[in-house]
């Protein structure tokens, strides 16, 4: 079956399946916006242990998700991962830290006696709901605006890349001498809005009590503003800007409007698109003026809708989606020059069909974790009191 596609489809489909990933990762960190939000939330013990079991029992997804879309990233297109993880090593190796914490702190946190204290963990994962989101945001926010490094080609053909950053890649968020780190910031920003607002809507639809329920819906409102500010900001400069495309003989050049053009040229995204935000928008509307707890639902799928989108568009229709800015532009990768080989994308596509299996899996493990709702009186029962 995928024998029959072309070297160009193979790269296309994976571009599209690590989309997805990239997407389904993006909506799980509600998980992380829910952590920064249990002192917010949760005024007494009970409050926080209830909101903490109750995303404590979907923080493995998260991870899972993460560590499949670097699996999958490294199998289709280990060239973006040698030259991203190799290079920008301080940033992935932060965001590595962050979640290794998290792990920690869903381990110890309820443990009688933990030396640190029920605090300390607590902050884990405050840490890790604060710093994942922003620097997982600002990374992603480079697939628009570029990195400095090189491709490098020795005598013998083998092919490596230099990272020519100073900081082993945390310039990309704080060398403000250059406009593009405030579009990076700004979507590592959303990302972290967005996951407190998708944390608040999962604690209404999940947790029975009327004072969360409450405070919950409080955050959701004045979350919602900075969230469209930082959101928008970020979309806007990037489809007025100048893009990285590249022609049929692999040169790149810069390209007026280039994102925008993308849309324009792919309906079907832009259509993806802007049902993603207006689904988004619907969950924000529900968790702030109805009485629902349906909210997360909406602006759930409408997250996983919008990533999609946008990384589509940052990688199809003849466009560098890992560009190298300045002197090193024709170092960009893209879909053509970046993938495994043929043999390797055919053997993984066959893989790939046990994906709905997983899937389905995970809606069905999802629904019988989440058939009632939690309360206080739960927190009596040492099956449920894990975290």
């Amino acid at each position: 079956m995928f024998e029959k596609l072309s070297y160009l489809e193979l790269q296309q489909y994976w571009w599209i399946i690590v989309s997805i990933l990239g997407a389904l990762l993006v909506f799980l960190l509600f998980v992380q916006g829910g952590q920064t939000l249990i002192y917010r939330i949760g005024k007494t013990k009970t409050d926080r242990d209830l909101l903490i079991n109750s995303i404590g029992h979907k923080w493995e997804f998260t991870f899972t998700t993460l560590v499949t879309f670097g699996g999958a990233f490294f199998a289709s297109f280990p060239l973006f991962y040698s030259t991203s993880f190799g290079g920008a090593y301080w940033v992935w190796i932060l965001i590595l830290f962050c979640f290794i914490i998290q792990t920690v702190g869903y381990e110890f946190r309820s443990k009688s006696n933990n030396f640190l204290g029920t605090k300390v963990y607590e902050i884990f994962l405050f840490l890790n709901g604060l710093l994942g989101t922003i620097l997982l945001g600002t990374t992603v926010a480079t697939f628009f605006t570029g990195s400095q490094f090189e491709i490098v080609t020795n005598n013998s053909g083998t092919i490596s890349s230099v990272w020519r950053g100073s900081f082993g890649g945390l310039e990309l968020a704080f060398n403000f001498t250059r406009y593009a780190t405030f579009i990076n910031l700004s979507l590592g920003l959303a990302v972290f809005l967005l996951a407190r607002i998708l944390g608040a809507l999962y604690f209404i639809n999940t947790i029975d009590d009327e004072e969360i329920e409450k405070r919950s819906r409080c955050i959701i409102k004045i979350t919602t503003i900075p969230f469209l500010i930082t959101f928008i900001f970020f979309l806007i400069n990037i489809l007025i800007a100048n893009g990285f495309a590249y022609d049929q003989n692999g040169l790149v050049y810069m390209e007026p409007y280039k994102y925008l053009n993308n849309l324009l040229a792919m309906p079907l995204v832009a259509g993806i698109l802007l049902t993603g935000i207006v689904l988004v928008l619907t969950g924000i509307f529900i968790g702030i003026f109805k009485h629902s707890f349906k909210g997360i639902w909406f602006a759930g799928f409408g997250t996983v809708l919008t990533v999609f989108a946008l990384l589509l568009t940052a990688g199809l229709n003849n466009t560098c989606y890992y560009p190298a800015y300045g002197e090193y532009l024709q170092s960009s990768l893209n879909i053509e020059n970046s993938s495994s080989s043929r043999y390797t994308l055919i053997a993984m596509s066959y893989v790939s069909l046990l994906i709905p299996f997983v899937l389905y899996y995970i809606w069905y493990v999802w629904r019988a974790m989440n058939g009632k709702k939690m309360d206080k009186t739960e927190l009596e029962n040492e099956e449920t009191v894990k975290y």
